[in-house]
């Protein structure tokens, strides 16, 4: 009698909870409600980015050059084949990379020296920042002539006018005036590069320095921590984080350069990068197929030399504390 009445209460509960399944379509429901303003964006993005790169994996597979369109043919990976066995693009590929991983490295130092410098109390710190900030904003073309006609000109730039003055002051009649961008041009290149990209590395870390807690530091100080050790402990694991974004980003987009590769030397001298490469082989030998595989090689090997960058500052990071 009592199993039967406890059946029967049990049956009649159920019957009239609306159960799980109501709820959870629900939520479902509100989800999707929620979502819904965001799905226009959503399409836009895809149709923008995604199905151009769709496109080119598409156009990759192809040997098709504009200047004989009848001979267009499938020929699956041999693009891709031909930019590790080329002897030109290979090059490319290993300027691509010095370039990137040495301009990210000393932007990244240089705007740490900056970032501390500034983030002290001086009369006119506001014009100081201001100032420094100036070559970031600049358009890159712009900067790279800058640097090729105002700095690095053998006739009347400034770095010759410096070593005519120096020259005068010992007694030297006529300094050597060496044409920078034919002598060093990857080195002149990478100049321009650092100088514009230093003051983007110095506001991450100018934004981390002012985030980190006083309290923590004036601790330290009490408990007659020096400034260097001040930084070592304190300063240097709290930037962890800004260090690490500085190189994603850096890395991101220094490798996609072309602007002042092609203004500063047009990609003579061996500092063609695969960006330039790129410009080349669609717009002067006209081989779609063949520029569509290096676009997709430059898109991997921004994600690939960004993880290592990360992963490389993080074991850093992470042998420092733990020691």
């Amino acid at each position: 009698m009592n199993r039967a009445t406890s059946t029967t209460a049990r049956v009649a509960a159920s019957s009239r909870s609306p159960g799980p399944a109501p709820r959870t379509r629900l939520a479902r429901t509100g989800a999707w409600v929620r979502r819904a303003p965001l799905l226009p964006a959503m399409i836009f993005l895809v149709v923008v980015t995604q199905l151009p790169f769709v496109v080119t994996l598409v156009i990759s597979s192809f040997s098709w050059n504009s200047l004989d369109p009848t001979s267009r043919r499938f020929t699956g990976l041999s693009n891709y084949a031909r930019v590790f066995t080329d002897n030109e693009l290979r090059s490319a590929v290993g300027t691509t990379v010095v370039m990137t991983v040495s301009i990210v490295a000393v932007s990244l130092l240089l705007g740490l020296v900056i970032a501390l410098l500034l983030n002290r109390a001086f009369l006119g710190r506001g014009i100081v920042r201001t100032l420094f900030i100036a070559p970031f904003l600049l358009v890159p073309v712009a900067a790279a002539l800058l640097w090729k006609d105002a700095l690095y000109n053998p006739n009347y730039g400034l770095l010759n006018g410096l070593l005519t003055w120096i020259g005068q002051l010992f007694g030297v009649d006529h300094p050597a005036q060496p044409d920078w961008l034919s002598t060093m041009p990857k080195i002149a290149v990478e100049a321009s590069l650092i100088w514009q990209w230093t003051p983007f590395m110095m506001l991450i870390l100018l934004a981390g320095l002012q985030s980190q807690p006083a309290d923590a530091i004036e601790a330290a100080r009490v408990d007659g921590a020096n400034p260097w050790q001040i930084f070592r402990f304190l300063t240097l694991p709290h930037l962890r984080r800004y260090l690490e974004l500085g190189t994603l980003l850096g890395s991101i987009y220094i490798v996609q350069n072309f602007d002042a590769v092609f203004t500063l030397t047009s990609g003579g001298l061996g500092t063609a990068n695969l960006p330039y490469s790129i410009y080349e082989t669609f717009y002067q030998a006209h081989e779609y197929g063949q520029a569509s595989a290096n676009a997709v090689v430059v898109l991997v090997a921004t994600i690939i030399i960004a993880t290592f960058a990360l992963r490389v500052v993080s074991s850093l990071f992470r042998e420092e504390t733990q020691g």
